[in-house]
């Protein structure tokens, strides 16, 4: 298993639903999907911080993330 990549992804889409979050509040409706992805992005990043035998620190996220996309985009 590939815990980097399920951190970046959950990570990704986390930073993605913000924007629906503020948009839904702002408009005075509830924010229903944008809820959905922040609970399946944190399980994602909570899985992948589980799963992994030695964990993450703060101070590593930054080279997983340069990491996963020069594995896959190299």
């Amino acid at each position: 298993m590939d815990y980097d990549l399920y951190l970046v992804i959950g990570l990704v889409i986390a930073v993605f639903s913000v924007p629906a979050v503020v948009s839904a509040l702002s408009d005075n409706r509830t924010p229903r999907a944008a809820a959905i992805v922040l609970i399946i992005s944190g399980g994602l990043v909570a899985w992948a911080a589980a799963s992994k035998p030695a964990g993450y620190t703060l101070d590593q996220i930054p080279n997983v993330i340069i990491n996963v996309i020069a594995r896959y985009l190299g």
